[in-house]
């Protein structure tokens, strides 16, 4: 398990100094977390437990599991070292009984692959809608003090310029394009955040992550970045299966966690907050071209494949240039470049041997 790579701990050691985070807030709480075996989920578990066990903050962390083996395989040695961590048994759309007291809910539980929401659709929209409305009836009956809802930079559709995104520049999305299920029940959720705290008075915000990636990435994943980071590691090529032009920023592991509990302590009602490292926007050929150069050793190059129906997972042409005004007056900021993301996401698929 990664968690005792001396990276990992240095990740938590850099999270729990921040202090534009009020761990205060947190101190004698119980925190709800949904998706806490995703990459996310998981580094934001663990970033909690470090916090507690080092601030002596006497945290409850409730994590909602579909599948209980696996996560407590994931968490084992937690599970072990203290009893602070509690699963409950059930999914986002079929919700146990949850018997004890609820102060903050994070809610992540989403799939994340772009071949998922092609072949299940309908499945997509029922986990995002039907996710969160539970998720948020939770937060009514429990009269949390935050509920932040983990959305997408893929909410603002097609956008065709290059300007810097604020959180009301939303484009165009179709519909009736089948891989937009993602991105349009996204919307839908934000929508459902703004709703419940308009009208019942919830502290519900939605924040919406740049493409996320560093320590806790499955080396099997299917997702560009780590395709990317695979090739070197095995000395392949990296095949572009579209021109990468579509243009995006990119977030650390550990900075969206620091993002998501800023937001959480911090952000108002409502309201929808951008995450993303500014200085990481590039396109996706510049990437797989920084990747090559940088990491590459002159072993491998970039290459262009013509694949119609393998590029039709992926989302149309993009400009995701994030605007991050709004999180960063909150005093948050990023702390890896893609670099250094891409270093540590390498070094963590078994590459740099050496070091």
């Amino acid at each position: 398990m990664y968690e005792d790579d001396k990276t990992f701990i240095m990740d938590l050691k850099n999270l729990i100094s921040c202090e534009y985070i009020p761990w205060n807030k947190l101190q004698d709480k119980t925190i709800l977390v949904t998706g806490a075996t995703g990459v996310i989920g998981y580094n934001l578990v663990r970033g909690l437990l470090y916090a507690n066990n080092n601030k002596k903050l006497n945290m409850r962390i409730l994590v909602l599991v579909r599948d209980i083996e696996k996560a407590r395989k994931k968490y084992e040695k937690q599970l072990k070292e203290s009893n602070v961590l509690s699963f409950l048994i059930g999914s986002v759309e079929s919700l146990p009984c949850i018997s004890e007291r609820v102060d903050y809910i994070v809610h992540g539980a989403s799939p994340t692959k772009s071949a998922y929401f092609i072949e299940n659709p309908v499945e997509t929209i029922k986990t995002a809608v039907i996710g969160t409305i539970n998720m948020l009836e939770v937060a009514k009956h429990n009269n949390v003090q935050g509920f932040v809802y983990l959305s997408s930079m893929e909410v603002y559709g097609i956008s065709t310029a290059e300007g810097v995104l604020a959180e009301a520049d939303l484009g165009y999305l179709n519909s009736i394009n089948i891989r937009n299920c993602y991105p349009e029940s996204k919307r839908q959720c934000e929508a459902l955040c703004a709703a419940y705290a308009s009208e019942y008075q919830i502290p519900a915000m939605s924040i919406r992550l740049a493409q996320t990636f560093g320590l806790g990435v499955d080396r099997y994943d299917s997702r560009v970045f780590a395709e990317f980071a695979r090739c070197v590691v095995e000395n392949k090529d990296i095949a572009l299966l579209t021109d990468g032009n579509s243009k995006r920023c990119y977030l650390y592991t550990m900075d969206a966690v620091s993002a998501i509990l800023t937001v959480l302590l911090k952000g108002e009602a409502g309201q929808a907050y951008n995450a993303a490292n500014p200085g990481t926007y590039c396109s996706i050929k510049e990437m797989a071209e920084m990747v090559v150069n940088k990491f590459g050793d002159g072993r491998i190059k970039v290459k262009m494949i013509d694949d119609e129906k393998g590029s039709k997972k992926f989302s149309s042409e993009h400009f995701y240039n994030l605007g991050i005004t709004k999180i960063s007056d909150m005093g948050w900021k990023a702390r890896l470049n893609l670099e250094e993301m891409y270093y540590v996401l390498i070094r963590s698929f078994g590459g740099f041997d050496e070091v």
